[in-house]
């Protein structure tokens, strides 16, 4: 019995996000019906049907109008619908209002289901936050503690593997920090004693102690969940503009209404009858049903578009914010550039063998996971050698000895095998590939530097054709990264991209991001990882790459299903596409409208006449919007 209620509620709990959806879909599957049973004139059970059609395809949307109308004292959209279709079915045109209730109660549904999705980017980010941390007690002890009850200036031991849990700075110890949630570099940054560490990094290497400097509320990582939760809460303009203009169209037409249903009877002599009849004319046809099929399928059509071709759009505004932008961000490693570091440059003492010396820095690197090694390894299987039998020992922070053949060698940055020996070696071409933002390793025997090897995360083959094409649609470019100056630059002018900004953290990409959108007003914003997440919350449009960081994925408004750069053009031509169409019909229904109205004012038009010219209009403007199906 137990097991079924849990059973029960989990299915309810997976329903209940839903239940507007399928309120919508039930409601205009009653609506079929009654059709079909009032072919031949309206009867009980059809009556009775479209009843049901318009309690549970309106409820929703019912209740929450008049929820808004209490507590905002303004009458809204929500209000309008339910009284055009309640006119609709007084004056005996039950299908008209029962349809105006379907499409406002499905276009409700996607919007409380978008809503609910948003949410989920923060339950994302609160799962990266480690719970417990070892407390170093002064005994020396350890005690496993909540990380909660930490207090600033307590000690806290960090082993290889483990998340940093709060801000502070090492007091001892060295290690390789990946700090990817923050910085989103993929190369793990080495940490010594006196440096600082920040929440929800990965400890690669070393164990180290830890002292707090700031409470857990107040971490870097925790300004992340701020940032992205106060970003998500600001209306955009549009939708500031919608709400007010949903208020006021609202008391315009309840106000025409009330007006005809009184005034020509008294000045123009009209019969109660006629005055009632024109004013549920008037009410049926003034219903901004054929606006709201200007825009929704045009918008679903470009949708199912984008889809199709690799682009999944959030929703529609998104897509008109898209239509607008006058510049756009990237993220430099995981989008513009391929995430990996890759060997591009191996260079040895003219007296070795370049396949026997990779060999054996193959066999020393090739038990590590750090992202260096890794590419190591792998130029060495792409250059068919083998790895050398070396027996290792790591010294965190520094790099690798090993002995090989009872020989002794050094692997690791200049610091670690000689300052100024690396810089001499290869008539200091240590200089040169570092210039060129490559990360530089080199191996060393007690002659001195044996080889050099040099590494650098490769632009994407499509992300120069994406860079042209933007600014073929006049779109400025901008790189903003968490790598130093130097590889910034080089990876920008590869690129093509036409400004870049270094050494960002995720506050400060927030902070440009307002920058450019002071500058260029409509910004989007392209990037995978968490720490994308609140710059693409603030931009104008984000945009994640589809095999980025689920945070990144939930923050964004638009998601590149492939990792096709190149289809960011694509569907910023979508887009204004759509905005056409929607303009198109936007006047075209309108001026539907007004003509109705004014033939209905001087008593050219009957109802029938009138819902014709009303759903023909609808239907017309819907047709037009498929056109981006094709597109």
């Amino acid at each position: 019995m137990q097991q079924t209620n849990e059973n029960n509620n989990h299915l309810i709990e997976k329903i209940k996000p839903h239940v507007e959806l399928i309120a919508a879909i039930v409601a205009g599957l009653l609506i079929v019906f009654a059709w079909y049973t009032t072919r031949d004139g309206m009867n009980t059970v059809g009556i009775t049907t479209f009843i049901a059609a318009f309690i549970i395809g309106g409820f929703a949307k019912a209740k929450e109008g008049v929820e808004e109308t209490i507590a905002n004292k303004e009458l809204n959209v929500e209000f309008l619908m339910i009284l055009a279709a309640i006119g609709s079915a007084i004056i005996g045109y039950w299908t008209e209002g029962a349809i105006l209730i379907f499409i406002f109660a499905l276009s409700g549904a996607l919007e409380t289901y978008a809503m609910n999705k948003s949410h989920k980017e923060i339950s994302a980010l609160m799962d990266m936050q480690p719970e417990e941390a070892w407390l170093v007690q002064q005994d020396g002890s350890l005690t496993r503690v909540k990380v909660d009850t930490l207090q600033i200036g307590d000690i806290v031991m960090i082993k290889p593997g483990e998340r940093v849990p709060t801000d502070g700075h090492i007091i001892e110890g060295a290690t390789s920090i990946d700090e990817a949630a923050i910085t989103g570099e993929s190369i793990p940054v080495s940490k010594f004693v006196g440096d600082e560490i920040f929440a929800s990094t990965v400890n690669m290497t070393g164990a180290i102690q830890m002292e707090m400097t700031k409470p857990s509320s107040e971490s870097l990582f925790q300004k992340i969940i701020d940032l992205v939760q106060s970003a998500q809460s600001e209306k955009s303009p549009s939708q500031q503009f919608i709400e007010r203009f949903e208020g006021t169209y609202v008391k315009v037409v309840l106000l025409a209404v009330a007006l005809m249903m009184f005034v020509p009877h008294f000045l123009l002599d009209w019969s109660w009858n006629t005055t009632f009849y024109r004013a549920m004319v008037l009410l049926v046809v003034a219903s901004p049903c054929a606006l709201v099929a200007s825009i929704m399928p045009a918008t679903l059509s470009a949708i199912s578009n984008g889809a199709r071709n690799g682009v999944l759009f959030k929703g529609g505004l998104h897509i008109e914010h898209l239509s607008v932008l006058r510049a756009v961000a990237f993220d430099k490693t995981g989008t513009l550039t391929q995430g990996k570091p890759i060997v591009t440059d191996f260079i040895v003492r003219p007296d070795e063998d370049a396949k026997h010396v990779l060999s054996m820095l193959a066999g020393i690197e090739h038990n590590s996971n750090h992202p260096l090694a890794v590419a190591i390894t792998t130029y060495a299987k792409s250059q068919h050698v083998s790895f050398a039998k070396a027996a290792i020992q790591d010294i965190p922070g520094y790099g690798l000895e090993a002995t090989i053949d009872n020989m002794h060698y050094k692997v690791g940055k200049m610091d670690f095998v000689g300052r100024e020996r690396a810089l001499a070696f290869a008539d200091g071409a240590a200089t040169t590939l570092a210039e060129q933002g490559k990360t530089v390793i080199f191996m060393a025997d007690h002659n001195g530097i044996i080889a050099m090897a040099a590494m650098k995360d490769t632009v994407r083959e499509e992300a120069k054709k994406a860079i042209a094409d933007l600014k073929a649609l006049g779109i400025h470019t901008v790189m903003l990264t968490g790598d130093n100056e130097k590889t910034a630059k080089a990876i920008a002018q590869e690129a093509g991209v036409e400004s870049y900004i270094a050494e960002c953290l995720p506050e400060t990409k927030v902070q440009h991001m307002k920058d450019l959108m002071k500058q260029y007003q409509f910004v989007g914003m392209v990037g995978d990882g968490i720490n994308d997440a609140p710059a693409l919350a603030t931009a104008t449009t984000g945009i994640a790459m589809g095999e980025g960081t689920d945070v990144a994925l939930e923050t964004a408004d638009v998601v590149l299903m492939k990792n096709d750069l190149s289809k960011i053009a694509y569907a910023i031509k979508l887009a204004r596409k759509m905005q056409r169409i929607i303009k198109q019909n936007i006047v075209f229904a309108i001026s539907v409208i007004i003509v109705l109205i004014c033939s209905n004012f001087l008593q050219a038009l009957d109802l029938p006449l009138g819902v014709v010219g009303h759903e023909g209009s609808t239907i017309l403007v819907i047709l037009n919007g498929l056109r981006l199906l094709r597109l």
